[in-house]
């Protein structure tokens, strides 16, 4: 496991645990969770607490098609995507199913300032991507309109809350301002999970932000 400094809240482990969290956070949190043994004790308790709780609650009744309706759910689920012998493990094993293996395959999209971002997953209630930030470079000072969750995946970043490495988080909400700068000698690779746009200072990141939807 990695050795983690920033970890993931309990309030999240336990929604996580309860499967009440966006897809996009789902991404995130699990992806720590295989990083952290930390988050994986934790989240271990939590899941434990639920299934008590399960075996304590009364039956509850079933429709006639109940068994039909969820057979038909699990052959239309597609299975796991295979992930090539060659992996160099800046991804973990809950991003691969999602992102494959190899950074330098992702299709990248410059944002600016030569940060680069891909999206791997949107909805209303949440978004994820990939973010790629050169070493040495920062992003554009900014506030946020709801949660963000933030997982280094390589290299590291610093702001006003500290340093963040392989594994931590951070975690922004509408009270963090910061402006995050990728620390010089490796680039910075994070996974972000986000339920509402950013609050960028700056007129062309505002401008940017339409085309790129960050």
């Amino acid at each position: 496991m990695t050795e983690v400094n920033h970890h993931i809240s309990d309030d999240l482990l336990m929604g996580y645990a309860a499967g009440a969290l966006p897809q996009a956070f789902d991404l995130v949190v699990a992806s720590h969770v295989s990083l952290s043994n930390d988050a994986r004790t934790r989240l271990d308790g939590f899941e434990a607490i639920g299934g008590a709780i399960l075996d304590n609650a009364g039956a509850a009744e079933l429709a006639e098609d109940s068994l039909e309706a969820t057979m038909a759910i699990i052959h239309g689920t597609p299975g796991e995507p295979e992930v090539p012998a060659t992996c160099d493990g800046v991804f973990p094993a809950p991003l691969r199913d999602v992102a494959g293996c190899d950074p330098g395959a992702i299709k990248w999209r410059p944002v600016g300032m030569g940060v680069k971002q891909a999206v791997l997953h949107s909805n209303r209630d949440g978004s994820a991507r990939l973010l790629y930030i050169p070493a040495g470079h920062a992003l554009p000072d900014h506030g946020h309109r709801g949660l963000e969750m933030t997982l280094v995946l390589q290299g590291a970043y610093s702001d006003k809350d500290g340093r963040f490495a392989r594994g931590d988080v951070e975690i922004a909400n509408e009270e963090l301002h910061h402006t995050p700068i990728a620390e010089a000698g490796e680039d910075c690779i994070c996974l972000v999970a986000t339920d509402a746009p950013l609050k960028f200072d700056g007129l062309l990141p505002r401008i940017a932000q339409r085309f790129v939807g960050i």
